[in-house]
């Protein structure tokens, strides 16, 4: 009978839980997604569910898709109010939050400039396509709450929503993987990150690289439930006559952001990070620790251009000697 009883019970015992990861290219960048799981076949289900929500929503607001509802907006909300989805409709409110704290810094509306770069091919605008950076203005994006429908003010107007976007991916990932239980998880697209609990009683320990060594970190900063997102002028850029021009632009001018080589954000949720750490790029060192320190549940670390570290507050005890 011990030994029924035993058996029996051996049966009736859950697998041992294991991590179970995917990887995959979408949204123009790497997407991971690892999960804690009791279950092979449950955990695979639940990484399929997450890289098809990565992909519906880089469908939904990628601007290099023709069919997608970002791109039909940018095609006609010039010349006419455009109703959008309750998604797009969060995501635009979000950025221009963003915005007005930031007095203009983020602007999803850096694009009717940005457009015309080419960091592939090392091609900047022309004098003629320049002056589209009248046209760059958050406040051209007019939103009717009450119909939930936008139109540009301006004709030249034109949104990309890949400051905000990415993180936003993140975030929808990861409430799939907890509504389905799991607390223990890792998310990511491209720089930005969402860590759910905690590496089975260690914390997850992510780099940040040098921007000028993609070999190097210059920090390594053990987290649990936190999200982190990371600008860098590193990601897509091109050099002409020693000068480094990369996909950051300062609303202001339509030109690539100088006050820093490299940002990393932390905070309650990707979407935010993700706006945040463009944000404080183009505001630079000062202006950037002033406007993170204001935020509450926010901390940032910013790579100069010397390649100096600076650290907001809350993060004071990493500043070395």
């Amino acid at each position: 009978m011990p030994l029924l009883f035993l058996a029996l019970l051996l049966v009736a015992m859950p697998a041992f839980a294991e991590w179970y990861s995917d990887e995959q290219a979408i949204m123009g960048t790497r997407v991971s997604v690892s999960v804690w799981h009791d279950d092979q076949a449950g955990a695979e289900a639940l990484l399929n569910r997450s890289m098809a929500e990565m992909r519906r929503v880089d469908a939904a607001f990628s601007p290099y898709r023709e069919d997608s509802e970002l791109s039909r907006l940018n095609r006609e909300a010039a010349v006419r109010w455009v109703n959008v989805s309750d998604e797009l409709w969060e995501l635009l409110q979000r950025a221009r939050q963003v915005s007005e704290w930031s007095d203009g810094a983020f602007d999803i509306t850096f694009a009717s400039v940005g457009r015309f770069y080419d960091y592939r091919e090392g091609r900047q605008p022309t004098a003629d396509e320049r002056e589209a950076v009248e046209a760059i203005g958050y406040r051209h994006v007019e939103l009717d709450a009450e119909r939930h429908r936008v139109r540009y003010l301006h004709p030249q107007t034109y949104v990309d929503l890949g400051g905000i976007a990415k993180g936003h991916a993140v975030d929808r990932v990861s409430r799939i993987i907890m509504e389905a239980g799991v607390h223990n998880a890792s998310v990511s697209a491209g720089g930005d990150s969402r860590i759910i609990g905690d590496r089975r009683g260690k914390p997850w320990h992510i780099g940040i690289r040098d921007p000028r060594d993609e070999q190097a970190m210059v920090a390594i900063l053990p987290l649990m439930d936190v999200a982190v997102s990371t600008s860098g002028d590193y990601e897509r850029y091109f050099e002409e006559g020693g000068v480094r021009f990369h996909h950051i632009l300062d609303p202001s001018t339509g030109a690539s952001a100088d006050g820093a080589m490299g940002v990393t954000v932390l905070g309650p949720e990707a979407t935010l990070t993700d706006a945040l750490s463009t944000t404080i790029f183009v505001l630079g060192v000062e202006r950037g620790l002033a406007f993170a320190n204001r935020i509450p549940g926010i901390d940032a670390i910013i790579v100069d251009p010397a390649g100096k570290l600076h650290f907001t507050d809350g993060l004071s005890d990493l500043q070395s000697d």
